[in-house]
């Protein structure tokens, strides 16, 4: 099985791709040990700050004394530059806000899982063409549902994962499943700021355990 592949169905399994920032070190490490005990085994770290990269880098670490099953994503991934640092330190798979020619020439043939955010049929064409066959659909509360049951005829062989304003709700979650996601990301709804900023890890551990029922509940 191709690396590519292997990260797809890891996503797909769970349902449900979490993603969070947070400057500070040990923080990032909480929150990503509270995701792995809740049933995670696989995770967006984005790429928004002076810290992420040193954070990351703890973060494989980490993954590799403690979690060996995780696979670690970065994501707000925008050039050649940050693609090139975040391989250098192992990152498994990488997302961005928007297709990156450059991106996808790079990860693809080393056989490396590239999720370019997409919200117009023209974007996903040029991905597609590029090799890429894991779409996230950005932002995915100002493209709703309908967008999504609209397109996916159109392209039967591409997986999608809206990001952007998922809510946590069964409602909203199996929505975007009926419509024809492969899965769901989560941020701010999941692991928000306030959570953050209180350290409850307990919260954020309990949250993702209901998202995931809710999504197996659905798939089952």
């Amino acid at each position: 099985m191709t690396k590519i592949q292997l990260v797809t169905n890891a996503i797909i399994k769970q349902g449900l791709l979490p993603l969070y920032y947070n400057a500070d070190e040990t923080v990032t490490l909480e929150i990503l040990k509270s995701l792995y005990r809740a049933g995670i085994r696989a995770v967006e770290y984005t790429s928004r700050g002076e810290s992420a990269l040193s954070n990351f880098t703890k973060m494989v670490e980490i993954r590799n004394a403690e979690m060996p099953d995780m696979l670690l994503g970065i994501g707000t991934i925008k050039n050649q530059k940050q693609v090139e640092e975040y391989y250098k330190v192992d990152a498994d798979f990488f997302i961005s806000p928007g297709f990156v020619s450059e991106v996808a020439e790079f990860l693809i043939p080393k056989d490396a899982l590239y999720s370019p955010g997409c919200m117009t049929p023209t974007e996903i064409i040029e991905a597609e063409n590029a090799g890429v066959t894991f779409v996230k659909l950005f932002p995915g509360n100002a493209l709703g549902t309908g967008f999504m049951s609209a397109i996916k005829d159109v392209f039967p062989n591409l997986k999608f994962m809206p990001t952007g304003g998922v809510d946590t709700t069964k409602e909203n979650i199996e929505s975007w499943f009926k419509a024809g996601v492969s899965a769901v990301g989560m941020g701010s709804k999941l692991v928000s700021k306030e959570l953050m900023a209180s350290k409850d890890y307990a919260t954020i551990e309990n949250e993702t355990k209901k998202v995931l029922d809710i999504i197996q509940s659905i798939k089952s």
